[in-house]
């Protein structure tokens, strides 16, 4: 078999070809040019078949899909897609490729059957349905952006002319509120820039309409979405980002595991006797999953006293923004769960025989 390393870049891929013995028999650049590219893995699909196929490590990046669509489609028999290192004092392409190829040939036997790699952080490709059920709702949260940078700006207008308190209504997002806008005397700049505030705000809400529309009907046909949604808070949106983001519950074999997995651990530094020297938390995984839990808290909070007992002793020691991550956390484990036994939230936590492994 033959081991292929990739180091991509927007105009060319670096690669590193290693044989079964783990010597290296080709390394070049190759264009990303369609014609080029393909070339290239035909020719390593005709060598490779000798010797049983080839498999291929690369880190991931924004722009890995086309390659992934294009390897699977050259017969590569499995796709390594791994999470970049820090970066080296001497780091070049060819020596970043020559790395992967190491890596990937060093621990061959376990990566080709799953198996775990200490210090290699391993991405799990989603379904086709969650790949896209990800990147809609990645395009929601990003119109929701957009939309209240947009308002933001308008706020900066009124507040450049101290206008703000003569607002009609108490929020700018009303009818009422909206039309003052319009009609209100600016300076000719300013009026010229609210003009166009308040089209791309018009823009906006559209696009978010349509979009909600769009995540309302693929919700509704997500199983695991539909048992998210029985948190408190978690509307269409909430829950179709949160389950599309876990995917399969079998690659999460506690339920910490899942609170892990999108970065809500604190991390440690334990030496020695120093054995509780905690930090903040890693912050590692979706960023989206760590937003929308914390939207959730206040619902979540509300709604279920015993969860509200546990926080206020948590902000008693700890102060509120600690109890709130603290809440987060408790959340991922308990959607763990509810997804792991398909069950709906349940308030005052999950059944009495697993409330201690949900912390």
């Amino acid at each position: 078999m033959l081991y292929l390393a990739i180091d991509q870049h927007r105009k060319q891929l670096t690669v590193n070809v290693r044989n079964e013995a783990g010597d290296t028999v080709l390394r070049r650049q190759v264009s990303t040019q369609w014609d080029k590219v393909r070339q290239f893995f035909g020719d390593l699909r005709a060598d490779s078949v000798p010797c049983g196929g080839f498999v291929a490590i690369l880190e991931v990046c924004g722009f890995n899909h086309w390659l992934l669509k294009m390897l699977d489609e050259f017969g590569c028999r499995q796709t390594v897609l791994i999470c970049a290192n820090k970066r080296s004092s001497k780091k070049t392409d060819h020596r970043d490729a020559n790395a992967l190829g190491e890596l990937l040939w060093a621990n061959r036997k376990r990566l080709l059957v799953g198996k775990k790699v200490q210090n290699l952080k391993r991405i799990v490709l989603p379904s086709p349905e969650d790949e896209e059920n990800r990147e809609l709702t990645a395009l929601r949260q990003r119109a929701g952006t957009l939309r209240t940078r947009t308002i933001n700006k308008v706020q900066r207008i009124l507040l450049k002319h101290n206008l703000q308190q003569e607002c009609p209504t108490k929020g700018l997002q009303t009818k009422k509120a909206q039309l003052w806008l319009k009609q209100m005397a600016l300076e000719e700049i300013d009026r010229l820039e609210m003009d166009q505030l308040l089209a791309q705000w018009d823009l906006w809400n559209a696009q978010l309409l349509e979009l909600e529309n769009k995540i309302k009907k693929r919700q509704r046909k997500h199983p695991m979405a539909a048992i998210v949604a029985t948190m408190p808070g978690a509307g269409a949106y909430s829950s179709l980002a949160l389950a599309c983001r876990i995917g399969s519950i079998e690659r999460f074999p506690r339920p910490q595991s899942l609170a892990n997995y999108w970065g809500l651990t604190p991390r440690c530094r334990n030496s020695g006797e120093a054995t509780d020297r905690l930090g903040s938390i890693t912050k590692e995984g979706s960023a989206l999953a760590r937003f929308l839990l914390g939207q959730m808290v206040l619902h979540v909070l509300r709604r279920d006293g015993t969860m509200r007992a546990w926080y206020r002793g948590i902000k008693k020691r700890r102060g509120s923004k600690i109890a709130r991550v603290a809440v987060m956390r408790r959340s991922a484990t308990i959607l763990w769960h509810m997804v792991k036994h398909n069950e709906a939230y349940v308030v005052g936590g999950p059944p009495r025989n697993r409330l201690a492994t949900a912390g």
